[in-house]
């Protein structure tokens, strides 16, 4: 699936060939501290269909939880997160931030990966009153 996005001040745009099958919400510690929530939400990239449109990435590189270096991309303006991949390995998980992509209404996660750090009330979040606005 052809996706389009960009970070939050509109300096970084990319263009992008996903797998819509490949969704998932990572539990990781890395995903919950990087988003500032209880988890992050991403999609695979196929092959190298990532293509930068405009801006630039700042990287940052961190060991993550599973041992495996990460090279974590974002705007170097706003700081919006575009995407992370394994260092040195051009054929490992690309994720994709879900929430950076126009077309993200369309993508509904898979899988939960990382559950074991899961925070133990995302369960119910069905269960929590919801108001359409603030």
């Amino acid at each position: 699936m052809k996706v389009d996005g960009g970070c939050l001040c509109g300096d970084v745009t990319y263009e992008a060939e996903i797998d819509p099958n490949r969704v998932a919400i990572c539990h990781c510690d890395d995903c919950q501290v990087n988003s500032g929530a209880a988890y992050g939400l991403i999609v695979a990239v196929v092959g190298t269909g990532f293509h930068l449109r405009t801006g630039q990435l700042t990287e940052f590189e961190k060991t993550a939880q599973s041992g495996r270096k990460r090279q974590l991309s974002f705007c170097g303006r706003c700081g919006t997160r575009i995407h992370a991949q394994t260092r040195d390995d051009p054929g490992a998980f690309f994720g994709l931030r879900v929430g950076t992509i126009r077309q993200r209404a369309a993508l509904q996660p898979r899988v939960q990966v990382w559950c074991q750090s899961a925070m133990p009330w995302v369960e119910a979040l069905a269960d929590i009153p919801k108001r359409a606005k603030q």
